[in-house]
C-alpha cells in the first residue's frame, strides 16, 4: 500500500467533496479517484458511498478513518524523531510567500522580542505548507483560511489561532478604469480580461467560489494565470486586466498604479489562521503561542500590521 492513500482518505473524510480533495492534495480529480479506489481495494472494502451528497463513508470507511488517522499521527511522528530534533530554542515555520513577506517581519519582532529564539522559515503553496506542518517538518502553520474552502486539518489534533482578517478584492491599474470605465462583471460585448490564480493555488479556489457565488454572472476572458500574486499585481499594473489581490500584498508593494473596481461584490473576506499541535509540548513552541495569543488579542484584528 501507497501511504500517501491513507492521506488522500483522511482529506476525503475531513472535505466530504471529491473535487476540493483532490485539489487539497494538489491532484487531478481522476488520480485522487483512483487512489481512493486502490485504497479500498487494498483494504478489501468500500469505504466511500458514493450515492450520496455530500460525499459520506460506509460503516467500514468511518471504522477506517479512525486507524488510518492514528497510522498517519504515528508515521509523523516516526519521521519527525528519526529526522533528528529541533535545537531547544528553534522554531519551524511553514507559511505562503505572501504572507512570509506582508506580515511575518513586523510579526516576529513583536513575537520574539525579549527571547533568543531562532527562526527556521519554510515557504510554499497551502500543499506544501499543509504537508509540511502535518508531516512534523514544521511546527507552525500559518495561512489564509475561509469557510467555503476549509484546510484539511484535524481539529481534535490542532490548536488554531485567528491572528487577523485580509479583504481579497479585484484590482486594475488606475490609467486603465479612468480610460474605460472597467468594472465587474462585465458584459457579453465587453468582457471583463481576468487574470487569474493556477488552478492549484488556494486562492484560485476562494475567487471561483466568490465569482460562482455572486447574483450576477462574471463576463470575462482568462488572459493570464500564474501561482503568484506578485506576478498578477505587475501585470494588473501594466493595464492588462483585473487581478485580485490581498490588500496586505499592496501596501506591501507601496505601489500606487492600482485600485480597486468600483463593484464590491466579489470581495473575498479571509482569516489568517496559525495551528499548532495540541501534542507539542516543546517549551519554544508553547511559549511561543501563548505570545502570539496574548498580543492578537490585545490588538484588534483589523489593527494587526
Amino acid at each position: 500500500m501507497d501511504t500517501r492513500w491513507l492521506q488522500d482518505f483522511i482529506t476525503l473524510t475531513e472535505l466530504r467533496n471529491f473535487t476540493r480533495a483532490a485539489e487539497a492534495r494538489n491532484l487531478s480529480q481522476a488520480a485522487f479517484s483512483r487512489r481512493i479506489q486502490s485504497l479500498e481495494q487494498w483494504a478489501g472494502a468500500r469505504l466511500i458511498d458514493r450515492s450520496t451528497f455530500p460525499t459520506q463513508l460506509t460503516e467500514s470507511g468511518e471504522r477506517f478513518r479512525l486507524a488510518a488517522m492514528e497510522l498517519v499521527n504515528q508515521l509523523a511522528e516516526a519521521r519527525a524523531g528519526i529526522g533528528g530534533v529541533p535545537a531547544r530554542n528553534q522554531l519551524r515555520l511553514a507559511t505562503s510567500y505572501s504572507l512570509a513577506t506582508a506580515y511575518l517581519p513586523d510579526w516576529w519582532i513583536r513575537w520574539s522580542a525579549g527571547q533568543h529564539w531562532s527562526c527556521q522559515l519554510q515557504t510554499g503553496n497551502v500543499h506544501d505548507t499543509v504537508s509540511a506542518f502535518t508531516s512534523g517538518a514544521a511546527d507552525l502553520l500559518i495561512c489564509f483560511h475561509q469557510v467555503t474552502q476549509p484546510l484539511p486539518l484535524d481539529t481534535a489534533r490542532y490548536e488554531r489561532l485567528e491572528l487577523c482578517t485580509e479583504l481579497i478584492r479585484p484590482y486594475a491599474a488606475r490609467t486603465l478604469l479612468e480610460r474605460t470605465a472597467l468594472d465587474l462583471p462585465g458584459t457579453a460585448g465587453e468582457p471583463v480580461p481576468l487574470l487569474m490564480y493556477s488552478p492549484n493555488v488556494y486562492f484560485a479556489r476562494l475567487i471561483e467560489a466568490a465569482i460562482e457565488g455572486a447574483e450576477q454572472p462574471v463576463h470575462g476572458v482568462r488572459v493570464f494565470e500564474a501561482e503568484m500574486s506578485d506576478v498578477l499585481g505587475d501585470m494588473a499594473a501594466q493595464g492588462l486586466g483585473v487581478a485580485w489581490l490581498a490588500d496586505s500584498a499592496l501596501r506591501r508593494r507601496g505601489d500606487q498604479a492600482l485600485a480597486p473596481v468600483a463593484n464590491r461584490a466579489w470581495d473575498v473576506e479571509v482569516s489568517v489562521l496559525a495551528f499548532k499541535e495540541a501534542a507539542d509540548t516543546r517549551p519554544v513552541v508553547s511559549e511561543l503561542w501563548e505570545k502570539m495569543r496574548t498580543l492578537t488579542a490585545a490588538l484588534p484584528l483589523e489593527a494587526a500590521p
